[in-house]
């Protein structure tokens, strides 16, 4: 399953809450607000460094730029993506789950 999160885990729990239903092969694609949650440093950062050893992590380039966000501050690991990228990883899996 893909898992898309839109909304920074640093005012929301939407990105907790899906690692707690992703099972080990998932995807969780951070968009939006939620590439927050990508980035190195946070409080966040070893939640989603100890996912990384079960669940895919990608994130937007477009939404980081947007943000003002350097490519250099996503964790090791979390793969970055454009819109394509989006599409196939919605084509690769059968079911998506978006955390609100």
């Amino acid at each position: 399953m893909l898992h898309t999160v839109n909304k920074s885990p640093l005012e929301r729990n939407a990105l907790e809450s899906c690692l707690k239903h992703a099972v080990k092969g998932s995807a969780v694609l951070l968009i939006e607000d939620g590439v927050y949650g990508a980035m190195k440093g946070t409080v966040k950062s070893s939640m989603v460094e100890d996912a990384m050893k079960d669940i895919s992590f990608y994130v937007i380039r477009p939404d980081l730029k947007a943000r003002g966000i350097d490519e250099s501050r996503v964790i090791d690991g979390i793969e970055i993506i454009d819109y394509h990228g989006f599409v196939d990883l919605a084509a690769k899996y059968d079911k998506t789950q978006s955390w609100l």
